[in-house]
């Protein structure tokens, strides 16, 4: 953070000093709500959650180094006590991100967030000092302290915004007000909580209505294959740029493939010049991301050409999202078990597939979260999906919502040991141990609540044991 004397902090978040003898002492490290994190010069944020209240730690902290504690409490060492810790938290974002004078660029949507993110921070990265959302830490939360982590060298500050219900994305962009603004798609994530996709968009919405006017800088990058997306050009007063693959696209891809090991190539289309992109990352999904990354650098000043450099050299910054490690024994394991939707889900099978042609492939797959009625549904249509697209073995982990995968799996023809049920990570590892040759490629996806990394990790760090590996 840039630095701040606790005077100066405590006026910004309304609180009162304890037990600080010199008020004029700076915060010169970050601020942290993790113990475990703490430097000389941090400021220590003590938030009280379910299992573990921050204030126990405050004495642990200042002797580590912290500078003081902000608390809900007097907490017996230098802090400064406020009514609402988050509420200050966010207070002192907005002050700080004030005095940096950094481009700030937000982004949401319903999937690929975190993907388009750090594609976007590796493009502006590439030209000047960049801070962004470290994995998915998009709350109100997570948010204000990555803002907090710039410094007076940083240029972009590229931030994260997740929503889970109607005003929260209105909330972040108020702690954090954006100058370039960017809505990927409207989807199916959390439509359990939402009520529909109309209310999805109504919140993701709120992102462009936060954004200044034209005139000032403000720009509204949305998605021109996403007709609720798009729509959202009448919500804001900020230009507008459209990303995608219509021809009336801004900035657009054209001649779309696949590499042989099913990695996206396309003509990188922008208002000022075209260029060839050939990806690190792995399907064809990551071309609207990387359409999504161009147009937000192009609005900030890069060409064609710089935008496609990088776009060819970015790699996978965030863990277990499309991970891919390659064993001695030639089984290739596809770790995207951080989350999943249906609109995630079924781009990671079409990766599958693109990634596995003349090999065998594996799709284990678990529960996809929050669908509410639609959770029947959308799993039958995955498990469906799977035997359509031929990818040769589904493993269905864990309780009723695998059921459905593969219900709708064998409902769509899958016969024998074509798919399968297992009960938990354990079975499908013991499954998948036993019965995986050289060349099998192995996707690994369901949402964060499944715990399925666990399975990815197993197989991944394993060498060539069990009888089927030996054959």
């Amino acid at each position: 953070m840039i630095a701040l004397s606790l005077a100066e902090i405590a006026a910004v978040v309304g609180g009162q000093t304890h037990d600080i003898p010199d008020t004029s002492v700076q915060v010169t490290g970050p601020v942290v709500r993790d113990s475990r994190e703490v430097v000389p010069g941090t400021l220590f944020v003590a938030f009280a959650g379910e299992r573990v209240d921050g204030h126990d730690f405050a004495a642990s902290v200042v002797e580590a180094g912290a500078v003081a504690v902000l608390a809900a409490r007097p907490v017996g060492v230098p802090a400064i006590v406020v009514d609402d810790v988050q509420e200050a938290l966010g207070a002192l974002a907005r002050h700080v991100v004030e005095r940096l004078g950094a481009t700030l660029v937000a982004l949401t949507g319903s999937a690929g967030k975190t993907s388009t993110k750090d594609l976007i921070a590796q493009v502006l990265g590439g030209k000047a000092p960049t801070v962004f959302t470290p994995g998915s830490l998009n709350n109100e939360i997570g948010l204000p302290l990555t803002a907090l982590s710039a410094t007076e060298e940083t240029k972009f500050l590229v931030l994260e915004m997740g929503a889970r219900g109607i005003g929260h994305i209105r909330y972040l962009a108020g702690l954090t007000p954006p100058k370039v603004g960017l809505v990927l798609n409207v989807g199916s994530a959390h439509i359990g909580e939402f009520g529909g996709r109309e209310q999805i968009a109504q919140a993701k919405g709120e992102l462009v209505e936060s954004l200044p006017p034209a005139a000032e800088g403000g720009a509204a990058i949305l998605n021109a294959d996403d007709p609720l997306v798009r729509a959202m050009a009448s919500r804001t007063k900020a230009k507008v740029v459209l990303f995608g693959e219509s021809a009336e696209a801004d900035v657009r891809a054209e001649n779309v493939r696949l590499t042989d090991s099913g990695q996206p190539s396309f003509r990188l289309h922008t208002p000022s010049g075209a260029s060839d992109v050939t990806m690190r990352l792995y399907g064809e999904h990551h071309v609207s991301n990387a359409l999504a990354a161009a147009a937000v650098a192009h609005e900030l000043g890069m060409s064609a050409s710089e935008i496609a450099s990088a776009l060819s050299g970015a790699g996978t910054l965030s863990r277990w999202r499309m991970e891919v490690t390659e064993r001695p024994d030639g089984v290739t394991i596809v770790n995207d078990a951080y989350n999943a939707n249906p609109e995630s889900m079924r781009a990671a099978l079409k990766a599958l597939v693109a990634m596995g042609k003349g090999r065998r492939t594996w799709a284990v797959l678990g529960k996809m979260a929050e669908l509410g009625d639609e959770a029947l549904a959308e799993h039958d249509a995955v498990g469906r999906l799977a035997v359509r697209l031929n990818v040769s073995k589904l493993v269905a982990v864990g309780g009723i919502e695998a059921s459905w995968l593969q219900l709708g799996a064998y409902n769509e023809g899958s016969w024998g040991e074509e798919s399968v049920h297992v009960s938990d990570a354990q079975a499908a590892i013991d499954l998948l141990r036993k019965q995986l040759r050289p060349g099998d490629v192995v996707l690994v996806k369901a949402s964060r609540s499944v715990g399925l990394e666990s399975v990815a990790q197993t197989l991944a760090e394993a060498g060539t044991e069990g009888e089927g590996a030996a054959r």
